[in-house]
């Protein structure tokens, strides 16, 4: 195994690199930590949780079976992402060929969703393919405003009906109108209704993944393990236990929850932006302190249930629109390795998400029997199956999905500025707050990235922001469609990208989807 990068040529002077603080041992914070320690400088994390991992730590209960916190899957972007996995997971993962499928009226449909619109029943494919072509032929999305009206006009109303509108409630607990479009861009902006009305008249399948979908995962401990892996690798630098308490940032010192103080020259944040700006600077300006609490979020009910029989399906994971269940999203974490389970041979598990906010409440003390049910409804579990259950697990979530609200772009506009005046940099899921790039590879890369602007004066290029000095002096983050592939779009031609010492954002053509894709975006050769 070798180590990801040559840094010899790239090192800063120790004695004038500057003190850097990272707030969080995520994917994000770790990333960072590797790419510091890579190049000699001197660095602490702290994480407040009593281990690594964030939002992609895993955990093992009593009856054996392992949960991810969430459907994570190691799609990569990145060569560097590639090289540091090599290093840290070696032989240690399986390669798994990616099976979807969408679960409505009563059927299965293979992803991508509106290529196999003949699963549905005949009045139901018909209202599905009529609007997609009326859309396509007489509307623009250009002319959409919010999320809502661009599902309108690209999907068409039968499509928008029956899928797209109750499954994005479902995963974002938040109206389609409150939503911005930016965040899907150009990824659905043309459906192929011409092949979508061939496949349903010709009774053809079209199933859109196969060997050249394919995505990794830890072979033992799920997704946590290769996270737990670089904390070990970066153990000295690591605390954990210890949070920042507040933040003079005026001063650059952070109050820690054990009572001590650290000054740093630079901190890269990867807790919640508004959480940074409305509870943890104390000297934030009101209108940054209102600017970063406009922005929007939901939470996530993670529940696991462990069955004690065969696995009865290859599949990988499903997407639900339907009111007839909780969840928005059931994986088939037991397929992914064979030591998810006590026995692989006698047992398998469903990892089911259910999002919920201000707009979607939940009880968090019904969600495992809903689930159940939910699994049951919709033909999960067989009839008298939920007798061979023999362990249920749960998590919650409080910051599952940062929301790309219409007001997101322009409150990042005005508060990344101001942090970054102050030396402090927010990056990773909720740090930058841009869900199109906040797979488990956009957040590590994040960090990289984020320490070679500070180190060595390198562009980033994944957050797809650039900064301006407007007429009264002050930067201004100007929003740039990134460089890499997220959330099912596939990534810029490499002229697009603008050229620096750096990489190009996304320099392997690999993952075209995200970790939570639509379940309508084409794939590669669509």
């Amino acid at each position: 195994m070798h180590a990801p990068h040559d840094a010899t040529d790239h090192r800063p002077d120790p004695a004038s690199a500057p003190k850097i603080l990272i707030a969080g041992a995520g994917p994000t914070g770790l990333g960072a930590g590797y790419r510091l320690d890579e190049l000699g400088a001197g660095f602490r994390i702290l994480e407040p949780n009593p281990s690594v991992g964030g939002l992609s730590r895993s955990f093992t209960d009593d009856a054996g079976f392992t949960w991810d916190i969430g459907g994570h899957v190691l799609f990569s972007h990145y060569a560097y992402y590639d090289k540091v996995f090599d290093h840290m997971m070696g032989e240690d993962f399986t390669l798994n060929d990616r099976e979807s499928w969408v679960r409505m009226c009563g059927t299965w449909v293979p992803y991508p969703f509106q290529n196999n619109i003949r699963y549905l029943p005949a009045e139901v494919a018909y209202e599905c393919i009529s609007g997609l072509i009326q859309a396509q032929t007489t509307r623009s999305h250009a002319d959409a405003t919010n999320f809502g009206e661009f599902i309108d006009a690209v999907f068409g109303d039968g499509i928008a009906k029956w899928f797209m509108r109750p499954y994005n409630f479902k995963v974002w607990a938040h109206p389609p109108e409150l939503m911005n479009k930016q965040w899907i861009g150009e990824r659905v902006a043309v459906v192929d209704f011409d092949r979508a009305l061939k496949n349903l008249l010709l009774q053809k399948d079209d199933y859109g993944w196969g060997p050249n979908n394919r995505f990794k995962f830890p072979l033992r401990g799920g997704t946590g393990d290769f996270y737990r892996r670089l904390g070990e690798h970066l153990d000295q630098y690591i605390t954990t236990g210890v949070g920042i308490e507040c933040i003079d940032s005026a001063a650059r010192t952070a109050t820690l929850t054990d009572g001590t103080t650290e000054r740093y020259d630079d901190l890269i944040s990867t807790m919640p932006l508004d959480i940074l700006v409305t509870r943890i600077i104390k000297d934030a300006p009101e209108s940054i302190r209102d600017a970063a609490s406009r922005l929007r979020h939901s939470g996530g009910l993670m529940v696991g249930v462990g069955i004690k029989r065969p696995c009865p399906s290859t599949r990988s994971w499903m997407y639900f629109p339907e009111s007839d269940c909780p969840f928005y999203r059931v994986t088939y974490l037991s397929n992914y390795s064979p030591n998810m389970t006590p026995d692989r041979e006698t047992h398998y598990s469903l990892l089911c998400e259910t999002s919920f906010s201000e707009f979607k409440p939940e009880d968090e003390s019904t969600i495992v029997e809903r689930t159940i049910a939910g699994l049951e409804a919709c033909g999960l579990l067989e009839p008298g199956e939920r007798d061979d259950i023999v362990s249920t697990w749960l998590y919650r979530a409080d910051y599952a999905y940062p929301t790309p609200s219409v007001e997101r772009d322009e409150v990042l506009a005005e508060v990344i500025p101001w942090l970054e005046s102050r030396g402090i940099h927010s990056r990773g899921r909720f740090g930058m707050w841009k869900y199109e790039v906040a797979n488990t590879d956009h957040s590590v890369m994040q960090g990289v990235e984020c320490v070679n602007r500070i180190l060595l004066g390198e562009a980033e290029q994944t957050i797809g922001l650039t900064y301006n000095v407007t007429e009264d002096g002050r930067n201004a983050a100007i929003h740039e469609r990134p460089g890499v592939a997220g959330s099912g779009e596939k990534r810029i031609k490499p002229d697009v990208v603008v050229r620096t010492k750096a990489p190009p954002a996304g320099d392997i053509d690999e993952a075209e989807v995200g970790e939570e894709e639509l379940g309508v975006t084409p794939q590669r050769g669509a």
